[in-house]
């Protein structure tokens, strides 16, 4: 079990990220190609191929009972989980299968969690919400990451969802298809995500909108800029960087 394993599109390490397979996800394997396998991600859906050295088996009854539950998520930056044999780090966001306050069970194993936890039986309000994604400014854009030291758009804004209780597809693409249209930018509340298209017509960035016709999203680094009708204005390169296409609102 490790903190991140990156998934690729091919069987090759020079293959594209697609996204990344964090502590405590459950997974199945799906294909074999020499020393690759396909997963399909438990919460998501989302495919892609790791090397099979950083495969972790479970039996397919604790799959079973860990796609039925709901699982807390790590709240701090970074923590340790540990047991008499190993420490791994984890970040905030990753998954604590059945946390009983004090410790978490992964296949056979038990490990100690001292840290913070998500309470997955609650809805989260605008506030909170934005709150979790405060703790992401700063973060470094990564194609495909879904950490705290890697992290592209609809990672981020699928990381926060999820520590939040909603579970949000991979891509912008298809986190589009959730929640209720928003007509016009003035109208837009805190913690709405707002879908922007590239010249073809496709969606392609996605972002946390907040007060004051503000917007959260990973662009270089997780940031904040302005946005308006038109779209994002960067202050800084005094140009739009994105081409608003629609706003949703998510209800829990």
């Amino acid at each position: 079990m490790l903190s991140v394993v990156p998934m690729r599109a091919e069987t090759s390490d020079k293959a594209e990220i697609v996204t990344q397979l964090t502590f405590g996800e459950c997974y199945e394997v799906v294909a074999r190609d020499g020393n690759w396998l396909q997963l399909q991600l438990a919460a998501d859906g989302y495919r892609g191929w790791i090397d099979f050295k950083q495969h972790t088996p479970v039996s397919a009854e604790y799959y079973k009972e860990w796609r039925s539950a709901q699982h807390p998520r790590a709240m701090d930056l970074v923590q340790m989980v540990s047991n008499a044999e190993v420490r791994i780090p984890v970040g905030i966001g990753c998954y604590l299968p059945f946390f009983d306050g004090m410790s978490i069970r992964v296949g056979e194993e038990r490990y100690q969690y001292t840290g913070r936890a998500s309470n997955p039986g609650t809805h989260a309000t605008p506030v909170q919400l934005l709150k979790v994604a405060n703790n992401f400014l700063k973060a470094p854009y990564l194609w495909g990451g879904k950490s705290i030291f890697g992290i592209d758009c609809s990672g981020f804004t699928q990381l926060v969802f999820g520590i939040c209780g909603y579970q949000l597809p991979r891509d912008a693409y298809q986190q589009v298809d959730h929640g209720e249209e928003v007509h016009f930018v003035t109208q837009a509340q805190p913690g709405d995500l707002a879908y922007f298209s590239n010249p073809e017509g496709r969606i392609t960035h996605v972002g946390l909108v907040l007060e004051g016709q503000q917007i959260m999203h990973a662009h270089g680094e997780v940031r904040i800029d302005t946005l308006d009708h038109n779209g994002i204005y960067n202050a800084e390169r005094k140009r739009y960087s994105h081409n608003l296409r629609i706003i949703k609102r998510i209800h829990f």
